[in-house]
């Protein structure tokens, strides 16, 4: 089975197995229905949770787990990852991708492989690659395309970027 990351378990919230969401993804509605069911990432291993509950609670998401109707049941999984099984996801459109699809990606400036992507990070009008570089450095790149972003090659698994002057 292939996994689309969606989210990670932020904290608990109340006593009654509440939990509360960070969400890396634009399909909130889609992803986190009551009845379907999720996936926690411990270590390599995916255990399926299925959503109970789920509401709003000042603008950030809390959903509830079957069997898991108290806090001592939930607590031990915050910071965990949450994923969807790509196969119960709606294809992207063209230029459109996954956040757990681009992590990994090698990054190229001019046909030099310059580092990896170490994460996505959602900014307030765009988001943004976490770069580890081969000089081991760390870089925040704008997820920008045509502007930043020269091509995104997933069958190859690479990036390019431009070359901007002051970027790296």
């Amino acid at each position: 089975m292939e996994y689309v990351l969606i989210g990670k378990i932020a904290t608990t919230f109340g006593l009654k197995g509440e939990v509360k969401i960070d969400t890396y993804t634009d399909f909130i509605d889609e992803r986190f229905t009551i009845g379907s069911f999720v996936y926690l990432k411990i270590g390599k291993e995916f255990l399926a949770l299925k959503i109970t509950d789920r509401r709003y609670h000042k603008g950030r998401l809390l959903i509830r787990f079957e069997n898991m109707d108290d806090i001592n049941k939930v607590e031990q999984y915050k910071g965990y990852e949450l994923y969807k099984d790509k196969a119960d996801v709606l294809p992207l459109n063209e230029g459109e991708y996954y956040f757990s699809d681009l992590v990994g990606l090698d990054v190229y400036e001019e046909d030099q492989l310059i580092g990896k992507v170490q994460n996505v990070e959602e900014g307030v009008s765009y988001n943004y690659l976490r770069l580890s570089l081969n000089n081991q450095k760390k870089a925040l790149v704008p997820f920008v395309m045509d502007v930043f972003i020269k091509e995104v090659d997933l069958e190859h698994k690479k990036i390019s970027i431009n070359k901007i002057e002051g970027l790296l």
